[in-house]
């Protein structure tokens, strides 16, 4: 039997034609929208930003209550802020919330009083090898009251008495998720991962949403979808934990590779974080795809501070087959958590290039089968049916293309390997062989084994 138009890899591998003026603008619109909103692990802002991304990807919202049980973690109380700031004895104000809400320490409790220049200065951070940047500092799990501003600007700031003004407020509320799924044709998922809790930062916040959204949108018109794919918006660590207290022992039945998507909107090359398992088909078809496309770095699976949402996937109960690619990994640039990771310091045409490489692996996926050979003793003749140049100077001129991939192909296609293996063990562009084995398959040279060593891969 042939493949159905639905595995055909040419008619599979489509692009959606020339849209990146139009993918890119779009991308930046939304931006701009989302920039501003006070974002944290909970609360308006929140929920504010999940409405503005879901006219993109539809989320279902999921509620955690404060106070409930997320394994060893408690929901904690939402939060939320309504201005604040600090009066110097010059009657001048800094750290003003409405300018800039890095300003306020995250999860800072209220408070309203007169304080000296020394006092105030045990709530002030500031980073002094970064000068005139805000950093980004949080107070989740520890009742306390602060601001961030410049090293600069806190030198500055003369002696005397001043008036703080915080205008905030801890209740009972919920941990908010957003989730969406697109069916396919198997109970099997593709499962991507991002967040959504910190205010005003683009790479490390809105660069992984808005790379989410806008692949949602291009798997979406994949017809005939071999794979279920699952997204999850989440807000860092809690939120996560809280999402797989749901939904965990569902992913680890289902789950045939994720990703976590977080800093991948920056100019830089991208990186990619290999999950727990070190080999699994995610981690595989990554490894292939950044080969064939792109200047890359692999790096181990990090269960210490230098990770995401990956050690919660990957902790040792769970350990789902979850990867991370991203461009410059966080605190591997110096614009990370400061004021400095904004509007210009990213790229919307790396972000369009990361949804690109992002679907380019979602493709692989789809099209990645383990091949038999119908012909098991010595190769077939290729040229009668067409597969095979009938003069031999044709062949030199393609012989890197597809004539090799298919003698690669009818090697290896032994019932065990399939199309990733082969790329990795030829040397051959995944897409390539991809083209060879539809075309082998055509004339019934090739045949899909029964067993599926995508599916046995993530167990």
């Amino acid at each position: 039997m042939l493949l159905k138009n639905k595995y055909d890899f040419k008619k599979k591998f489509y692009r959606l034609g020339k849209m990146e003026n139009k993918m890119k603008q779009e991308m930046e619109k939304y931006f701009d929208r989302l920039w501003p909103i006070n974002r944290s692990i909970t609360g308006p802002g929140l929920r504010d930003s999940f409405d503005i991304i879901s006219e993109i990807i539809p989320l279902n919202r999921m509620k955690f209550e404060t106070g409930s049980k997320v394994f060893d973690w408690t929901v904690p109380k939402e939060w939320s802020v309504r201005d604040a700031y600090f009066i110097d004895p010059d009657g001048m104000k800094h750290a003003q919330f409405k300018e800039n809400n890095l300003h306020l320490l995250v999860y800072s409790t209220p408070f309203k009083g007169k304080v000296s220049l020394e006092e105030l200065k045990q709530h002030l951070y500031t980073l002094p090898d970064k000068p005139d940047s805000i950093p980004y500092v949080t107070s989740f799990y520890n009742e306390n009251w602060g601001f961030c501003i410049s090293y600069n600007e806190m030198e500055k700031l003369p002696q005397g008495e001043y008036e703080v003004f915080i205008d905030s407020e801890h209740y009972h509320g919920c941990v908010d998720i957003g989730e969406a799924v697109i069916p396919g044709d198997s109970n099997k998922e593709i499962f991507f991962s991002t967040y959504m809790c910190h205010p005003s930062m683009a790479n490390n916040e809105l660069s992984g949403p808005l790379v989410m959204a806008f692949l949602y949108d291009r798997i979406k018109q994949i017809k005939n979808r071999r794979y279920t794919y699952r997204f999850a918006i989440t807000t860092e660590t809690i939120g996560t934990i809280c999402y797989l207290s749901e939904r965990g022992m569902h992913l680890k039945a289902h789950m045939l590779a994720g990703y976590v998507m977080t800093c991948i909107g920056d100019p830089g090359n991208f990186t990619y974080k290999q999950s727990r398992k070190k080999n699994c088909i995610a981690d595989r078809a990554a490894k292939i795809i950044l080969r064939d496309k792109s200047q890359h770095s692999i790096i181990p699976f990090d269960p210490g501070d230098n990770g995401s949402d990956e050690r919660q996937y990957c902790s040792p109960g769970f350990n789902l087959p979850v990867g991370s690619l991203m461009r410059t990994m966080y605190r591997y640039f110096p614009e990370y958590h400061t004021s400095l990771d904004n509007k210009e310091f990213i790229s919307f045409k790396s972000m369009e290039e990361s949804v690109d490489i992002y679907f380019s692996i979602v493709e692989a996926l789809e099209s990645n089968f383990i091949w038999e050979n119908t012909v098991r003793y010595c190769e077939p003749q290729l040229q009668p049916r067409g597969l095979y140049h009938a003069v031999s100077y044709d062949t030199l001129k393609t012989w890197e293309n597809s004539s090799a991939a298919m003698l690669w192909l009818l090697n290896y296609a032994d019932g065990k390997n399939d199309l990733l293996d082969i790329a990795e063990i030829s040397g051959h562009k995944y897409e390539l062989l991809a083209n060879a084995a539809s075309k082998l398959h055509k004339t019934s040279l090739l045949k899909i084994a029964e067993s599926s060593k995508n599916e046995k891969s993530s167990q």
